[in-house]
């Protein structure tokens, strides 16, 4: 690389600094009490499988109404470091009102509406960065790593603090509360991110629905379908799997569960050489296969001798997460071409985070509560369905899925 390339790529470090330091605060609100919102919402609110599923789904809920805000919104009226501060001040006084309440019926209304105004707050954060960098190919992931090291942040400190253990996990609403009002505030003094004039000019473009053109094609009608499938199983991982651990005995089990981010980062190093050397359909394949190998894991492993069947399931969050949902959005990038490509992202985000997930929730509450047990679950006989829903998707996907060449091709370039 040329010194003036070289030079085109820096990113000057007060820029730095304040992207990285809104990365990591962004991901510490979420990850400081999403992770335990299942064991808090079972000790504290003695809520029942389906209820921790409702909870949960407000997060789908946000990623549905999350394109209304930032689409119609920060792209046309208000800068969007403003509105992320409006968002983030208003989201953590709601964090703070639900510590105190003392039942799910109180808690909900307020977790739903603090998840409506806190999806949208991802989108802004990333809109802020790309606007700040100069080649975002080369430098989003130097300051999005930085997320990801506050969500592992949030998972040890909660796992030191013992509040799993001390049943006092409305703490972490507390901290998570106080985290949003801090990035709240930091928020106004972000680079300024004003509107950019855009020619989406309806609720097509914005939401990507004018990218169901795309859906012609069987190929990418295959894997549109089973990335939806595919996060049935994935909401009993987001739902459950905390609960889980704590009703097994692990110790500080938020901590622990910080083993899957960090796996993230290693794998997601390794994803683009998996992608030239094997192309999309067998990478995502293999993304799939891991969502149903981490689940028998869970099924199969305990606090004594098999623990480290745990600890697989729990490293193998980066081939699930990387290797489908991750290549799943660069392989759209590369499928739409330029023309589709925002409409496209928008589209499979939407299905996804969206729709996938909140079928999944709907689902996966129920299944919980039959495999209740006077002492908690009977978790192998759990863990053993989101297993199986992952093996007929991929099983589905591989017999259906047929790459494109010139896909396949452009994939192999964008990884040299």
């Amino acid at each position: 690389m040329s010194e003036n390339v070289q030079a085109q790529v820096k990113i000057a470090p007060p820029i730095r600094i304040k992207l990285s330091v809104m990365m990591f605060l962004e991901f510490f609100v979420w990850g400081g009490w999403f992770v335990t919102l299942g064991t808090y919402l079972a000790q504290n609110l003695e809520a029942s499988g389906s209820q921790i599923s409702l909870a949960f789904l407000t997060q789908s809920l946000g990623a549905i109404i999350a394109p209304f805000i930032v689409g119609r919104i920060a792209d046309r009226f208000v800068s969007a470091q403003k509105l992320m501060g409006v968002l983030h001040l208003a989201g953590g006084v709601l964090l703070l009102i639900a510590s105190r309440a003392d039942s799910f019926g109180g808690f909900f209304p307020l977790i739903l509406i603090n998840m409506i105004l806190f999806m949208p707050t991802l989108a802004l954060a990333n809109a802020v960065a790309f606007r700040q960098l100069q080649d975002p190919g080369r430098q989003f992931a130097n300051i999005r790593v930085f997320g990801t090291i506050g969500w592992i942040i949030a998972g040890l400190l909660i796992g030191w603090l013992g509040w799993e253990q001390s049943h006092n996990l409305q703490l972490t609403l507390v901290m998570a509360g106080i985290a949003a009002l801090i990035l709240g505030v930091y928020s106004f003094f972000l680079p300024p991110t004003p509107p950019e004039p855009s020619d989406r000019s309806g609720w097509r473009e914005i939401l990507g629905l004018d990218a169901l053109s795309l859906l012609k094609n069987r190929a990418y009608l295959v894997f549109f379908c089973s990335s939806i499938a595919i996060c049935i199983p994935l909401a009993f991982y987001y739902n459950f799997t905390n609960l889980y651990l704590n009703e097994i005995g692990v110790k500080s089990a938020a901590a622990v569960q910080t083993l899957g981010q960090v796996s993230e980062v290693g794998f997601l190093l390794a994803m683009p050489l998996l992608i030239k050397k094997l192309g999309f359909k067998k990478t995502l394949a293999v993304g799939m296969a891991a969502w149903a190998l981490r689940y028998i894991c869970f099924g199969f492993g305990d606090t004594g001798a098999l623990f480290f069947l745990i600890v697989i399931g729990l490293l193998l969050h980066g081939v699930c997460y990387d290797f489908f949902f991750v290549a799943g959005q660069v392989y759209t990038d590369r499928f739409a071409g330029p023309g589709l490509r925002s409409s496209a992202q928008g589209m499979i985000s939407l299905a996804t985070y969206g729709v996938g997930l909140l079928i999944g929730s709907l689902i996966s509450g129920p299944i919980v509560d039959s495999f209740a047990t006077g002492g908690g679950h009977s978790w192998l006989g759990i863990w053993l369905i989101p297993a199986a829903i992952a093996a007929v998707v991929l099983i589905g996907f591989y017999a259906l899925f047929r790459e494109d060449a010139t896909t396949r091709a452009k994939a192999t370039e964008t990884a040299r």
